[in-house]
């Protein structure tokens, strides 16, 4: 079936977040008196929300989760889209995207309350029709149900979209709702290598990723 349609994940596969999230993680752990985090750390910490992000970055410390998590969404509002870049190739790719006529939706793990003002702050937000973020919907990846939901308000299927991503939860997603995958090696994985994940190809860039949509 020929594709008709593009969804693509956020942190890590359009954008490298991390200076930002990894700034506001350290003010937060300097705010609750824990010790900092590195960059890299934060790095292999994303990947399943803000949530859990705050977590793994507060670790075995006696400090209440809803405390710390408040005291990071303050310091991320501030730092949201500073520091954040397109990885080489994102803005091409969706040229090509969109030069093809395939209409897009974005959509991540990230609270809707950051996705909108990071899309803004980085210039991206033009190229889609809407983003789903994980409290905007019941379910999150690596559920299906925000593919489905993609493809429904893209007035696509399933199989006539193509869903790109960074990590397993993304693969994972895109195999339960019945959409091909591409994966970019570049992004966070929570520190693991998807190349040995389940997909239909590895992508070195979005300019990869627009060229290849003809073997699907």
């Amino acid at each position: 079936m020929p594709i008709t349609s593009v969804t693509l994940d956020l942190d890590g596969t359009l954008l490298d977040t991390v200076p930002d999230l990894a700034g506001a993680a350290n003010a937060m752990l300097l705010e609750l008196g824990l010790p900092p985090r590195s960059e890299e750390e934060v790095r292999r910490f994303v990947g399943r929300g803000i949530g859990k992000l705050v977590e793994r970055c507060i670790g075995d410390a006696a400090v209440d989760h809803a405390q710390a998590l408040a005291v990071f969404r303050r310091h991320y509002a501030r730092c949201n889209g500073h520091g954040a870049q397109p990885y080489p190739g994102v803005r091409e790719g969706l040229e090509c995207f969109r030069a093809r006529g395939l209409p897009m939706g974005v959509i991540t793990n990230k609270s809707a309350e950051f996705t909108g003002p990071l899309l803004a702050a980085t210039g991206l937000a033009p190229y889609f029709r809407f983003a789903l973020s994980g409290d905007s919907l019941p379910e999150k990846k690596p559920h299906p149900r925000p593919l489905l939901e993609a493809c429904a308000r893209l007035n696509s299927t399933p199989p006539g979209n193509l869903h790109i991503g960074d990590s397993r939860h993304d693969a994972a997603a895109a195999r339960a709702a019945g959409c091909p995958v591409f994966l970019v090696p570049y992004g966070y994985n929570e520190g693991q290598d998807v190349r040995g994940l389940d997909c239909d190809a590895i992508v070195a860039t979005l300019m990869d990723a627009a060229a290849r949509i003809e073997s699907l």
